[in-house]
C-alpha cells in the first residue's frame, strides 16, 4: 500500500480542461490496468497511473471497480 504523503496529483492533461475530472479519473485508472497487463503486475512504471487515479477519483469509485474487476464485470477494457 502506498504511503499516503507520497500521494501526488495527476499533472494537467490538455484531454481534460474542464474542472469534472471525472473522465479523467476513469482514463488514468484504466491506464494502470492496461500497464500492469502490458508490463506485469510489479512493472515500477505503472505506478505513476496509480498515484494519479488514487488523486483523482474518489475511494468509492475505485472501491466498486476493484470489485468489478474481481467479479469480471467491469465495464473498461482492462
Amino acid at each position: 500500500v502506498e504511503d499516503v504523503l507520497n500521494t501526488k496529483t495527476a499533472p494537467f492533461d490538455i484531454r481534460f480542461p474542464s474542472t469534472n475530472q471525472t473522465k479523467h479519473c476513469y482514463t488514468r485508472y484504466i491506464e494502470y490496468h492496461k500497464c500492469r497487463k502490458e508490463r506485469g503486475p510489479d512493472a515500477p512504471e505503472c505506478d505513476k497511473y496509480a498515484r494519479y487515479y488514487r488523486s483523482l477519483c474518489p475511494s468509492e469509485w475505485i472501491e466498486r471497480w476493484n470489485e468489478q474487476r474481481e467479479m469480471g464485470v467491469f465495464p473498461g477494457p482492462y
